[in-house]
C-alpha cells in the first residue's frame, strides 16, 4: 500500500520560477496519471486471487508469490531507482518505467501459468520501483512556491489512497464481464494517454545528481530481502527442507549486514541508516511495516473469506471491503489534526488499540448475517489504521533535519511497501497452515488427493472439480468451515499483536511531538 510522505519545505528558500511553472498544473495531472495504476495494482489483485487461483490451478505457494512479489521487490527497489533518476533524469527514468509497466501488464494479462504470471508481476514491480520516485522528485521540482507545493503533495497522497480505494471495486466490476486477466489489462489504456503526454510535457534537458550509482549496494538490498522472505516463507509454511530454510536464511541476514555497512562506509550512500539511531524513527518504521501490513492482509482474507465461502461475485466482494477502503483514503488529514490536539503519541497508540479491538470483534462476527456491525467495524479498523499510518509519517519525518528529508522519505515509502508485503506473506502462510490443521476431509476423497486438498481453500475447490458431485460438495462445505476457523484464528492473533504494539508505541514516543 502507498502512503503520503510528509515532506519539508523552507518558505526562505524559494528559486524563481521556472520554464515549467505555467504548466505545472498539466504536468500534475500528468505525473498522477502516471501514477494511479501502480496504487490500484497494489490492492486490485486481491479481488481476482480466486478467479486466477482457479484459472491457473495455482497452489498456495505460488498464489502468495503471484500476490506479494510486487510489494516486496518495490520495497528494495525503490530507494536504488530513486538514487538513479537523479543521476539520469527524472523524465528518462519515468517513460522507462511507464514502457517498462506497460510491457509487463500485457504479460501478466495473458500468462498461461502461474509462473509466467509471476514473473510478469516482477517486471510490473521495476516498472512501478522506476515510476514512483520521479513522481514525486518532478513535483517538487515543478512546483516551486511551498503553498503549491504543499497542495500538489497533498493532491498526490489523495491519488495514492483513492486508488487503494478504488482497486478492489474496479477489480470487481471488471470480473463481472471479463476474465481475470483484465485486471492487468487495464493498465495499458493509461499508459497509451500517459506516455505521449510525459514525452511532451516534461523538458529532456534537466538537472541531474553528479557520482556514480552502485548497482551492487542495490543488488545486495534486493538479494538480502528477497532472501530473507523466502526464508519466512518456506520456515512457516513448511514446504522446504529445514537446512534451504536456514541458508535462505543466512544469504539474506549476510547481505543485508554487507549493504548496512557498505552505507556506513561509502560518500554517498543509497540509505543513511544512522537515521535508524533515532528512536522516533524506528518506532515509526514499526507502525508502517505493522499497519500496512495488517490492511494488505486483512483485505487479502476478506476477499477470500467473501468469494469461496460466503459464494459472492468478485464485484459484491468489492463492494462488500468499500467501506474499510473509503474510510483508509479519508483517516490522513484526520491524523494530522488529532496529532497537533491531542500529542502525537496519544493518537498512535490510540489509533493501533482501536484497530485491534476491530480485528478482535471482527474475529468473533459471523459474515453471513453482516448487518450493520460487520460494515462499522470494517470502516473503523480502516479510519484507525489510516491514522496509524499517517502517524507514523509523522514520527519519521518530524525526527530529521530539512536536509535529509529525502532519505526518511526513501525510509518511509520503503517501510509502507516492505509492510505491504510482509502482512500478505504472514496473512497468506498463517492461513494456509491454520486451514490445514481445520480442515476435516470427508469420506470418499481419495488419500493420495487428501494433501493436495489441504494446502489452502482454493486448492480444495480445485480437487472438487476432479470428484464426483456428492463427494465435491461435502469437500466444498468441509473447506468453508475450516476456511471459517482459520479466519476467526488468525484476525484474533493480528488484533493481539497489533494491541501489544500500541503498547510499545505508548512507551517508545514518551518525549515524541507532532512535528518535532
Amino acid at each position: 500500500m502507498v502512503k503520503k510522505m510528509t515532506v519539508s519545505v523552507d518558505p526562505n528558500n524559494v528559486t524563481p520560477p521556472s520554464p515549467l511553472h505555467a504548466r505545472r498544473w498539466f504536468i500534475l495531472i500528468a505525473v498522477m496519471l502516471a501514477f494511479t495504476p501502480v496504487v490500484i495494482d497494489m490492492t486490485i489483485l486481491h479481488i481476482a486471487v480466486p478467479s486466477l487461483t482457479l484459472a491457473l490451478r495455482a497452489s498456495t505457494t505460488q498464489v502468495l508469490w503471484i500476490i506479494d512479489i510486487y510489494s516486496l521487490l518495490m520495497a528494495g527497489l525503490l530507494v536504488p531507482m530513486g538514487t538513479l533518476a537523479d543521476r539520469i533524469g527524472h523524465r528518462k527514468m519515468l517513460l522507462t518505467g511507464l514502457f517498462v509497466f506497460g510491457v509487463a501488464s500485457l504479460v501478466a494479462a495473458f500468462s498461461p501459468t502461474p509462473w509466467i504470471l509471476i514473473a510478469g508481476r516482477v517486471l510490473l514491480a521495476f516498472g512501478a520501483s522506476m515510476i514512483l520516485p520521479c513522481v514525486l522528485g518532478i513535483i517538487r521540482r515543478t512546483f516551486e512556491d511551498p503553498g503549491e507545493r504543499a497542495m500538489a503533495l497533498g493532491l498526490w497522497g489523495t491519488v495514492g489512497a483513492a486508488g487503494a480505494a478504488v482497486g478492489p471495486l474496479v477489480g470487481g466490476a471488471l470480473l463481472e464481464h471479463f476474465w481475470w486477466g483484465s485486471v492487468f489489462l487495464i493498465n495499458i489504456p493509461v499508459m497509451l494517454v500517459v506516455v505521449p503526454i510525459i514525452a511532451f510535457i516534461l523538458p529532456k534537458k534537466e538537472m541531474v545528481s553528479s557520482g556514480k550509482w552502485q548497482i551492487s549496494q542495490a543488488l545486495l538490498l534486493i538479494v538480502g530481502l528477497i532472501a530473507l522472505v523466502y526464508a519466512v516463507k518456506t520456515g512457516f509454511g513448511g514446504r522446504e527442507p529445514f537446512v534451504i530454510v536456514v541458508l535462505a536464511l543466512l544469504i539474506g541476514a549476510t547481505a543485508l549486514t554487507i549493504f548496512l555497512r557498505s552505507q556506513l562506509s561509502v560518500a554517498q550512500p543509497m540509505l543513511d541508516v544512522t537515521l535508524f539511531s533515532r528512536p522516533a524513527i524506528v518506532t515509526g518504521m514499526a507502525m508502517a511495516i505493522v499497519t500496512s501490513g495488517a490492511l494488505a492482509g486483512v483485505e487479502l482474507t476478506l476477499a477470500q473469506e467473501m468469494q469461496f465461502v460466503l459464494d459472492k461475485s468478485p464485484l459484491q466482494a468489492g463492494l462488500f471491503m468499500l467501506p474499510i477502503m473509503i474510510a483508509a483514503a479519508v483517516g490522513g488529514p484526520f491524523a494530522g489534526f488529532l496529532s497537533n490536539r491531542l500529542g502525537l503519541r496519544t493518537v498512535a497508540s490510540a489509533s493501533l488499540l482501536i484497530a485491534s479491538l476491530c480485528l478482535l470483534g471482527l474475529a468473533r462476527i459471523d459474515f453471513h448475517d453482516p448487518g450493520f456491525i460487520v460494515p462499522a467495524c470494517l470502516m473503523l479498523l480502516g479510519l484507525s489504521l489510516s491514522i496509524g499510518l499517517t502517524a507514523s509519517s509523522i514520527a519519521i519525518m518530524g525526527s530529521v533535519e530539512a536536509d535529509k528529508a529525502g532519505a526518511a522519505g526513501s525510509l518511509e515509502a520503503t517501510g509502507y511497501e516492505l509492510g505491504a508485503g510482509l502482512g500478505i506473506t504472514f496473512f497468506g502462510v498463517a492461513l494456509s497452515a491454520i486451514y490445514m490443521g481445520a480442515l476435516v476431509l470427508p469420506t470418499g476423497v481419495p488419500a493420495e488427493l487428501a494433501d493436495a486438498a489441504r494446502h489452502s481453500i482454493g486448492d480444495t475447490y480445485v480437487l472438487a472439480g476432479k470428484l464426483p458431485e456428492n463427494v465435491a460438495a461435502a469437500l466444498v462445505t468441509a473447506g468453508k468451515s475450516a476456511f471459517s476457523q482459520a479466519h476467526a484464528v488468525l484476525l484474533t492473533t493480528a488484533g493481539t499483536l497489533i494491541g501489544l504494539l500500541s503498547a510499545a508505541v505508548f512507551l517508545a514516543l514518551n518525549n515524541v511531538k507532532a512535528g518535532h
